[in-house]
């Protein structure tokens, strides 16, 4: 979701499992070396995370790991969903109270809080990694966070109400959306619920699209840096716009005061066919109606079907620690447990619903639900989108500058080229 959520360039080979972790807490005696506190002394935790969809069954498997290991609490505080974790993260730091864990997006991010995070290279866990998923965390060879999964994006559509529509075949292309659209909405069902009121579908996910359609997209944001590429005028830009207002024309009326909940709610309960949102949503969707059948669609932008098939997918975050923590042993041996015992596992993969970032860590759709297949399947096939909002300018300030631009023409307060201008004046005024 959320916040949700983060980054990764060429996906490939086998997707394999995900890591999660939790735990927050105050230092209250030493840190131990094998399993439990070996000092005797009481450990607490505190673990700062933003995943507000897994915070439950987080808080369970908190607790799983304190039975095993007596005198160790885990504190868990979670904040997500509509709230800014990155404001809030600076504050808990400002505050004094530094979590022993939290959670860092890679890429800009990483060098934002680079001082203040353990070297994580020589973690036992390391050697298991899909060895593309360690890139957002890399610095001058160094790993600094253990993913926490891998994750996927795109259109969620609800198979039995294109059935009711009469959609045989799946839109891979702008034209054949539009025309899904209209079959969906001359039954009287709603083709799209926009969820605009959270800045991350906007200035994360969904303009994540026409930088990852760039033929070369780090090629391309490097010339936004250097001052040779330019925004306005970019050809892939414009096509972009084009799927933002045809998701406009045949969506919910209220985008803007849509929030996530309601959001995943709306299209849990049949009342639209189709929601921009990520495999993150299925414990959610699941809980809301379990009999739900659905997928992934692609987010085409050009009637090039081969271009338009894929879906983006990444790192959504990463654990890492804080170097500064007077309990960061248990924390390390807390995140190798999270992704080496059999617990940790099967929370990981039946309980959060991850798709594995660990190649020692399998799941099929049967545990992980479709959407995740869906995921899986075009990772497999090799048809995926980066990633790249964490290597934006100003990482999250760009975002939710480009989110603030992107709700002023969903509200229609400007026009195409003046959400452009804004794009372009964000970029400039936050680069290095």
């Amino acid at each position: 979701m959320n916040k949700k959520r983060f980054a990764l360039v060429g996906l490939t080979g086998v997707l394999l499992l995900s890591v999660i972790a939790a735990g927050c807490g105050k230092k209250e005696g030493t840190s131990g070396a094998g399993g439990g506190n070996a000092s005797g002394q009481n450990v607490t935790i505190k673990m700062f995370q933003f995943k507000v969809e897994i915070a439950e069954q987080l808080a369970k498997l908190a607790k799983e790991y304190e039975k095993e290991n007596p005198g160790v609490k885990i504190q868990i505080d979670t904040v997500g969903g509509g709230a800014d974790y990155g404001a809030a993260l600076k504050a808990k730091f400002s505050s004094g109270d530094k979590p022993d864990i939290f959670n860092n997006g890679g890429f800009t991010d990483l060098d934002l809080w680079l001082e203040h995070l353990e070297d994580l290279s020589d973690q036992p866990w390391v050697k298991d990694l899909v060895e593309a998923s360690k890139e957002p965390m890399t610095k001058n060879g160094k790993l600094y966070g253990q993913p926490l999964n891998l994750e996927g994006y795109g259109f969620i559509y609800n198979k039995e109400l294109f059935a009711q529509a009469g959609i045989t075949e799946l839109p891979k292309t702008l034209t054949q959306l539009e025309e899904a659209a209209k079959k969906l909405q001359a039954k009287n069902i709603t083709p799209f619920v926009n969820g605009y009121g959270e800045w991350w579908v906007l200035g994360n996910h969904f303009v994540n699209l026409p930088f990852a359609y760039q033929s070369n997209p780090n090629t391309f944001i490097d010339g936004l840096n250097k001052g040779t590429a330019k925004i306005a005028g970019n050809e892939t830009f414009n096509n972009w716009v084009k799927l933002f207002d045809l998701q406009l024309k045949y969506g919910n009326a209220n985008p803007l005061q849509t929030d996530y909940n309601t959001q995943v709610t709306t299209f849990a309960t049949g009342k639209a066919a189709m929601t921009q949102q990520g495999n993150w949503t299925q414990v959610q969707l699941t809980k809301t109606n379990p009999n739900l059948k659905i997928g992934f669609l692609p987010m085409p932008i050009s009637d090039d079907a081969a271009a338009g098939d894929k879906l983006p997918v990444g790192v959504p975050n990463n654990w890492v620690i804080n170097k500064n923590s007077a309990v960061k042993d248990e924390a390390k041996k807390f995140l190798n447990w999270m992704v080496t015992s059999d617990v940790g596992k099967k929370y990981i993969t039946q309980e959060f619903k991850f798709i594995p970032a660990f190649k020692t860590i399998t799941a099929d759709e049967a545990t992980l639900g479709p959407l995740a297949a869906d995921i899986m399947k075009y990772v497999k096939d090799n048809k995926t989108l980066s990633w790249n909002w964490f290597k934006f300018s100003g990482g999250e300030a760009s975002s939710k500058k480009f989110a603030d631009a992107m709700q002023a023409y969903v509200a229609k307060k400007t026009t195409k080229e003046q959400m452009f201008d804004e794009f372009q004046k964000t970029w400039d005024s936050l680069k290095k």
